[in-house]
């Protein structure tokens, strides 16, 4: 398959990011994590995971 053709997936989440870009206070589920993830890409998840997991180790020891 070649990178230019675009599948019915493709097309069906493009037009969801599109819609979410126009009117983002009009998802089915309100926005969540998942509309988050998909936004920030795998590099920002990662960022984020990692900010997490060091905000709770820093909370874990200054409040023992």
């Amino acid at each position: 398959m070649s990178e230019d053709k675009e599948t019915p997936e493709r097309r069906r989440e493009k037009l969801r990011q599109e819609e979410l870009k126009r009117n983002p206070s009009s998802s089915v589920h309100g926005g969540g994590l998942a509309d988050l993830v998909g936004s920030l890409g795998w590099k920002g998840t990662g960022i984020l995971i990692l900010v997490i997991i060091i905000g709770f180790i820093l909370v874990s020891l200054f409040f023992k």
